[in-house]
């Protein structure tokens, strides 16, 4: 997949370099381009902001720069571009896994107080990543880049493992352990450690629902549940509200 990332600061994209996303691009899975758009200015203080029109706080990024480093991208009618804003749709684990089936991906980081509206028109997806702000869409961008990243076939060591993170299957991920066995006082589950690998699923489809009831119980309202894990719900319900 091939990533480019427009920002007026690329030096803050260093982590993507480490770990399974440096792994990743060094095996060619992963090309990631980062494009200073205060390189394309056309005017002599190489300034990439101004005022808004009819007046209000703060400094908008103008539509020139970023047209410009735009066009010099390579040709790609089919590109995706995402536009970091806060008014966007919100960034989740489906829209991870649309992007992560495209070839090219292009970011639009902003900063100040925002864009000059015509920088929308470059744009295929506006996204947030929640109802918040931060000084600038670089830290938004990488956790998006993380996440679409890590779906890559072979960027992850285990296929297994997107697929059975939370999320990926509208539930949080059940609860996992690792040695020793018995740890402060706490043991691993007696089920996880017999070798049934049928009690094991069944054991891990609960807790799963059992998680994403007590932490996130929204996540339950648009899920077509299996007859069994329907009863289990029902099953975690009656001893939630006993």
């Amino acid at each position: 997949m091939k990533i480019n990332v427009l920002t007026l600061f690329p030096e803050m994209f260093t982590p993507l370099s480490t770990s399974l996303l440096g792994k990743a691009q060094d095996k060619g899975l992963l090309d990631i381009n980062l494009v200073n758009f205060r390189d394309y200015t056309e005017n002599k203080h190489n300034s990439v902001d101004d005022t808004p029109y009819g007046g209000g706080a703060g400094m908008l990024l103008m539509p020139q720069p970023i047209y410009k480093a735009m066009a010099a991208l390579d040709e790609n009618p089919k590109r995706r571009v995402v536009l970091l804003d806060p008014a966007g749709q919100t960034f989740d684990q489906r829209m991870a896994e649309d992007l992560a089936q495209e070839d090219d991906v292009t970011f639009i980081c902003g900063h100040y107080e925002g864009y000059d509206h015509r920088i929308y028109d470059l744009a295929t997806d506006i996204v947030s990543i929640g109802d918040f702000v931060v000084t600038g869409g670089e830290l938004g961008a990488m956790v998006m880049i993380d996440a679409i990243s890590r779906l890559i076939p072979g960027v992850l060591g285990n296929k297994a493992s997107a697929a059975s993170d939370s999320f990926s299957a509208g539930l949080l991920e059940y609860p996992q352990y690792t040695r020793p066995v018995s740890f402060a006082g706490k043991e691993v589950p007696e089920v996880l450690r017999n070798g049934n690998h049928e009690k094991i699923r069944q054991w891990r489809l609960y807790e799963a629902i059992k998680r994403t009831y007590l932490n996130r119980p929204e996540l339950l309202d648009d899920l077509e549940l299996s007859d069994e894990a329907q009863k289990m719900l029902r099953e975690i319900k009656n001893i939630q509200n006993c």
